[in-house]
């Protein structure tokens, strides 16, 4: 069975990159516009990976997303990245402390993300 990644970013255009660099990859890939829907997406399809914006609208943040997940056991092994443009050490600490595994700061080179996924998910059961 192939890796499953979702991508919860509320810009479009980064969700177009993300798919564009793994069109040709070994995995499946979701979507998800806000929080709330990457959240419920999530809870359905089990991802392997999620790429998960640190700041988006709608009342739930990618932070608030990343804790909720590592709150459920089922999402214990989630690999989840989170990507910001605003790449504080700050940011990136909360992040990590909320059970983030890695923080990729926008803009971010397709090939380096595609190396970097095949880094994280390698060896992984689905």
């Amino acid at each position: 069975m192939k890796p499953k990644i979702l991508i919860v970013d509320d810009q479009a255009d980064i969700r177009r990159l993300v798919r564009w660099a793994l069109e040709d990859s070994p995995y499946v890939i979701y979507e998800a516009a806000n929080g709330a829907l990457g959240l419920q997406l999530a809870q359905t399809v089990r991802p392997d990976l999620v790429l998960l914006d640190v700041m988006m609208p709608g009342g739930m943040d990618g932070l608030e997303v990343c804790k909720t997940l590592r709150a459920d056991p089922a999402f214990a092994n989630t690999v989840i990245v989170m990507l910001t443009a605003a790449a504080s050490e700050q940011d990136k600490a909360e992040a990590l402390g909320l059970g983030a595994n890695f923080f990729l700061a926008k803009p971010f080179s397709p090939a380096k993300l595609l190396e970097l996924l095949g880094i994280l998910l390698r060896g992984r059961k689905t």
